[in-house]
């Protein structure tokens, strides 16, 4: 987290903001000096808040609060980049959440590419709400991954986003091959 930096500089020192009387008091002059490098750290931060808001330029420690303002779940065992890519396109994957497509972007996120999605395209409706349901193709999500290049905990991963991102009424399930 950012604190004190030792030697850090305030641009607008407390000392000049004093009137002259003040400006010669050396009690006033050491409480200032004092506050002044206190305050550094912050003024520093504010003036680079345009960095702190973007995923790309974001301190590591920040990226995590970003995340978590746009809902992206992040994983730390994940690689730097792809943290960062993750909360850079959290804005699109959300629009498309909960569609085969964005499914498959998510996991090609987490994953590098190892999972794959296929969709039944089945669907299911009626007229008349409390009628039957018609008899028509399943409805059913099938996440493929390649299991020789994932480890037990990217495969625990997969399964838990698959069960976050997709519809909720939408049964699924993983097939790992190889």
């Amino acid at each position: 987290m950012r604190g004190l930096v030792p030697g850090a500089r305030t641009p607008r020192p407390l000392l000049d903001l004093l009137p002259a009387v003040l400006q010669e008091d050396p009690v006033v002059e050491r409480l200032t000096l004092a506050l002044d490098e206190v305050l550094a750290p912050a003024f520093a931060s504010l003036d680079c808040l345009p960095a702190y808001l973007d995923p790309l330029l974001a301190p590591d420690d920040f990226l995590a609060g970003l995340a978590s303002w746009v809902g992206v779940p992040l994983d730390d065992a994940w690689p730097r980049r792809q943290r960062r890519e993750a909360v850079v396109h959290a804005v699109e994957l959300h629009r498309c959440r909960g569609t085969a497509r964005g499914l498959q972007w998510q996991l090609d996120l987490m994953s590098g590419g190892l999972a794959e999605v296929v969709d039944s395209g089945g669907v299911r409706w009626s007229r008349t709400p409390t009628g039957p349901e018609p008899a028509t193709e399943p409805v059913e999500l099938v996440v493929r991954v390649r299991g020789a290049g994932m480890s037990d905990a990217q495969l625990a991963a997969t399964r838990e986003l698959v069960a976050w991102a997709k519809p909720a009424h939408v049964p699924h399930r993983i097939e790992v091959a190889g």
